[in-house]
């Protein structure tokens, strides 16, 4: 994922505050804009797929993956899109990982976004939240960035009319992929975005053009995005991905990285096997002895844990009567505030090796 959130700001020193005046006011090109605004449902409609790939070092070395999906969903009775993007990996052998769920508008606006990233360092672990919401004209940002002990708390917005052309570590996922199916990116793509000092800042856009690929033997065609995310104070990150005709991503990488996010099989492969190998398992007596054995097998299992685990059911309980009473509109972040007490009390988990990010 893009390089996450962070800043020196004192604990709650932003809490409650406007976002902040740096100068002159960035905004998005029209040519932006109007490529947002210009989305058609038959392109959303193309777009609602899983991406999977694995992250390989320099060397070839399997390090973890990284995992895309979309789909149409409601939110507070909206139409819209969820996208969520996932990714494990390891930083010198240290577990780490990035979630990004968002709630987009079918012009990709932004409704809501939680991010979540972390890295499980020996003494010394990193955990950074941070959620964006729309709400009374505003987006309202809240991030924690916790180290070790430390915890630090910053609450920004902005006016919906100052993030207009906003793209952030969720919305350029699914905007990449519209560009690839047009296998054209209009020239001044300039869109806004915020740095880890939580200001807006600018992030472009540019084609990489053709290129062949070898994925599982077979040489494919495919087309290159650049995206450059710009920075106050540091260097700007650039990301090269390159997608396949379908709008599948390929191949993804961080200009001087050197670990390689790439896709290990062919989406189309896969599909038109199920296509022309027709499977319908319930008129086939074998099949469904064995469905009805392993479904039998699955159920004892599991009344078998939760007898071993009467407090499972409680919880549940517990948890279901308490949201179905405040009936909050953000069902996420309910559930996250709700079982945050339970972390601390969580066993030590044994590390497990994925890719760097």
């Amino acid at each position: 994922m893009e390089a996450p959130l962070e800043d020196d700001t004192p604990a709650g020193a932003l809490a409650g505050t406007k976002g902040p005046d740096y100068g002159e006011e960035l905004k998005a090109s029209d040519e932006a804009i109007t490529f947002m605004s210009s989305i058609e449902p038959a392109e959303l409609q193309k777009c609602v797929f899983p991406d999977s790939l694995v992250t390989v070092s320099e060397g070839g070395r399997d390090l973890g993956k990284f995992s895309v999906t979309v789909e149409f969903a409601l939110r507070v009775q909206q139409p819209c899109m969820l996208l969520h993007a996932q990714s494990q990996g390891a930083i010198d052998d240290s577990p780490c990982g990035t979630t990004v769920t968002a709630y987009l508008t079918t012009d990709l606006e932004v409704l809501e976004e939680d991010y979540h990233e972390y890295v499980k360092l020996e003494g010394h672990s990193l955990d950074k939240r941070c959620r964006m919401v729309q709400h009374d004209g505003q987006m309202m940002i809240d991030k924690v960035t916790t180290v070790g002990e430390e915890v630090t708390k910053e609450s920004v917005s902005y006016p919906m009319s100052a993030v207009r052309g906003l793209v952030t570590e969720g919305s350029n996922l699914l905007l990449m992929r519209l560009i690839a199916l047009r296998k054209k990116v209009p020239e001044h793509m300039t869109f806004i975005s915020f740095d880890q000092g939580l200001r807006i800042i600018h992030t472009t856009f540019s084609e990489l053009g053709l290129k062949h690929m070898e994925v599982e033997g077979e040489t494919v065609e495919v087309f290159g995005i650049e995206r450059i995310v710009h920075s106050v104070e540091d260097s700007p990150t650039t990301w090269q991905c390159y997608f396949l005709p379908d709008g599948h991503l390929a191949s993804r990488v961080q200009v001087g990285s050197p670990v390689t996010m790439r896709i290990l099989r062919l989406p189309t492969q896969l599909e038109e096997g199920f296509e022309n190998i027709p499977l319908v398992w319930e008129e086939d007596m074998q099949m469904r002895s064995k469905f009805l054995d392993r479904k039998e097998e699955l159920k004892a299992d599991h009344a078998s844990y939760l007898r071993q685990h009467p407090e499972i059911r409680a919880l549940i309980s517990d948890f279901l009567q308490f949201l179905l009473l405040r009936k909050p509109d953000y069902v996420f972040q309910f559930a996250r505030e709700y079982f945050l007490p339970f972390a601390s009390h969580r066993p030590q988990e044994p590390s497990v090796k994925a890719p760097s990010l």
